[in-house]
C-alpha cells in the first residue's frame, strides 16, 4: 500500500538555518532556546518537516482504512502568530500536567505559546518525555 501523500515530510533543511530565518527576533530567540532544550530532552537531532517545523524522532502510522505515513513524534515551529509545541498523539489527559505549564492555549497535539518564558520549561520537558514514552510504547519508532 503507497503510503499517504501529505504535504509535512521530512527533508535536508538545515533546522539552525531555518531558526536564523525567523523575521521575528523574540520567535527566532525562542527558536534557538527551544532547539537547546529539545535536543537535550530528546537526545535526537532535529529534522525539518515541510518547511518550517523542527521534528524529532519519527514514527509509523496505519488507518484502519489503509492509509499509511510517518510523522515526527515532537518538535516545534517559531510561527509569527506563536510558538507551536508538537507532542504526538496529543495530550490524552494532561489536565494535571497543562495546568502548572504556564501561559498557554492547546489544540489537538499542539500547545501555543507566546514566548518560552511564559511557561515552566521543567513541566514542558514532563510533557514531552510523556508524549515520547507513549508513542515508543505504542508505535514503531525511530531517533530520526
Amino acid at each position: 500500500m503507497a503510503k499517504a501523500d501529505m504535504k509535512t515530510r521530512q527533508n535536508d533543511a538545515d533546522a539552525l538555518d531555518f531558526i536564523r530565518s525567523v523575521e521575528h527576533e523574540r520567535r527566532r530567540e525562542d527558536g534557538f532556546a527551544l532547539l537547546e532544550f529539545f535536543n537535550r530532552v530528546t537526545g535526537w537531532k532535529p529534522k525539518m518537516w515541510g518547511d518550517s517545523i523542527i521534528g524529532y524522532g519519527r514514527y509509523e502510522y496505519k488507518y484502519q482504512s489503509g492509509r499509511e505515513g510517518e510523522y515526527f513524534i515532537t518538535g516545534f515551529s517559531p510561527r509569527k502568530t506563536a510558538i507551536s509545541i508538537y507532542i504526538m498523539p496529543g495530550y490524552r489527559d494532561m489536565t494535571e500536567k497543562l495546568s502548572r505549564l504556564g501561559k498557554h492555549k492547546s489544540g489537538k497535539s499542539c500547545l501555543y505559546i507566546n514566548r518560552i518564558t511564559d511557561i515552566d520549561q521543567q513541566v514542558l520537558e514532563e510533557i514531552v518525555m510523556d508524549g515520547m514514552d507513549y508513542m515508543k510504547k505504542n508505535y514503531q519508532c525511530w531517533p530520526e
